[in-house]
């Protein structure tokens, strides 16, 4: 997406979006992690002996409504996405819970996990099938969940198509006939071809042009309005995070460092991560007195994480002997008490202004 002032132009939905589900005490928590991890195994030697461990995801819980889109956001490789592959059931947790509507997902077959919950890759061509045409592609999801007649399938397939802004006249073609956008639309009318309650959106943007970013974007926000869905939406474009998310949550090397609703974490960062995350982010106004916060040294391995906080080693304002010995727990600031239990932060000086003294004076 293009960068953009401090101050939004696009329509802010705002944390009190009206939804079908009814008002926000009467909304119920559709997806629910609770410490989740996914530890990939490293094997060497002729007999693939395990030698250790990638510690992709490493303890994290959160929570998403109906009808409502948690941002997770965050470097390349913090385990974002791996966190999506877990919930919708393509990885195996190796520790944790996840529940679906109340039910523990272990307990649901491949198929009603299929039924329930849907993917929107980031790239649009490789997770379509070039082999079959736009009609079978659609089809699929009709014939492996549902009982219909083949005249029936055909008339939802047109429906879904013209859903997503395409024609009837573009059912025979292939893939490739087709613009980027396009096939993302096309992506996105197969994912909610059998009414999921629920959509995975790993970076379905990023491999778009910028002018067509904000097409998807628009069209994802009235499918989640017409359909109640709610989002788990991956990325690292901070703008798009913004437009898109009601709640936020931060990751760095498996953990999430912040979380909270999308106001409170964007005027009001806590963690040191997420004050250096947002400074990158461009804001095209010369007389703009933000400061960009440049980290020292590289990201540590998921092989052989820090102990402690795990951003300890590039943080300004780490203590050694506390934040390298002792792991802070993601819980609400103690001088801002209309945060408890929504604005939580993993950090020992969450109640402290951790602005580096370079950028003191202004506004990441």
């Amino acid at each position: 997406m293009p960068p953009v002032a401090s101050q939004d132009p696009r329509p802010d939905r705002g944390p009190a979006r009206p939804r079908r589900g009814g008002s926000a005490s009467e909304r119920h928590k559709l997806i629910e992690v609770r410490n989740l991890r996914k530890h990939f195994p490293i094997r060497e030697g002729i007999l693939q002996r395990v030698r250790s461990h990638v510690r992709a995801v490493d303890g994290v819980s959160f929570a998403i409504e109906r009808g409502r889109t948690l941002g997770l956001v965050g470097e390349s490789g913090c385990g974002k996405t791996t966190c999506g592959r877990c919930v919708t059931g393509i990885h195996e947790p190796t520790g944790g819970e996840i529940e679906f509507d109340g039910q523990p997902t272990a307990g649901l077959t491949r198929r009603q996990m299929g039924a329930r919950m849907q993917i929107v890759f980031q790239d649009p061509y490789s997770s379509l099938n070039p082999r079959k045409t736009i009609h079978q592609i659609l089809s699929d999801p009709f014939r492996i969940h549902l009982e219909l007649t083949e005249a029936q399938i055909r008339e939802r397939v047109v429906h879904l198509l013209q859903r997503v802004g395409l024609e009837e006249e573009h059912l025979d073609r292939y893939p490739y006939e087709f613009s980027g956008g396009q096939r993302q639309r096309i992506a996105i009318a197969r994912a909610i071809a059998v009414n999921p309650a629920f959509l995975f959106l790993d970076e379905p943007t990023s491999a778009l042009d910028v002018s067509v970013q904000g097409q998807i974007l628009n069209l994802l926000r009235a499918i989640q309005d017409e359909f109640d869905l709610a989002y788990l939406f991956v990325t690292h474009d901070i703008q798009v995070v913004r437009y898109m998310a009601d709640h936020i949550a931060v990751m760095y090397l498996g953990k999430i460092m912040e979380t909270g609703p999308k106001a409170a974490v964007f005027e009001n960062p806590r963690h040191p991560y997420t004050r250096a995350l947002f400074s990158a982010v461009p804001v095209p106004d010369p007389e703009s007195k933000s400061a960009r916060i440049v980290l020292q040294g590289e990201t540590p391995t998921p092989i052989d994480p820090p102990a402690g906080c795990r951003f300890n080693q590039r943080c300004w304002a780490a203590e050694p002997g506390r934040c390298d010995a002792e792991e802070p727990a993601l819980q609400a600031p103690d001088n801002d008490p209309a945060a408890a239990g929504t604005h939580l932060v993993a950090c020992h000086f969450r109640d402290q202004d951790l602005r580096p003294a370079a950028a003191a004076g202004s506004t990441p």
